[in-house]
């Protein structure tokens, strides 16, 4: 089962607002997941990110792979970063 990181959609129309999720990749973008890991509000100035770092980690370091939007909101919030030196560490 390959996991992947990526955003669910929710709120209403054209009023968006995203969860950070670890799901199986075949399931659906809005569908069924493991584990919410955080959420997005694109819409409110400034933009509200709140991500638990553990949790994140946790799926990086079990081989999740992060979305392309994904990976840049973590790299913004330092954990990619984190990730990447705790793995030259070992």
């Amino acid at each position: 089962m390959a996991v992947k990181i990526r955003l669910k959609r929710m709120g209403a129309k054209k009023v968006p607002f995203y969860r950070l999720v670890a799901t199986d990749s075949r399931s659906p973008r809005d569908g069924r997941f493991i584990e919410e890991i955080g959420y997005y509000n694109p819409l409110k100035d400034p933009v509200v990110l709140k991500i638990d770092k553990e949790k994140a980690m946790k799926w990086l370091e079990n081989g999740a792979q992060p979305s392309d939007t994904v990976k840049n909101l973590f790299r913004q919030e330092g954990i990619m970063k984190e990730f990447h030196e705790k793995k030259l560490q070992k």
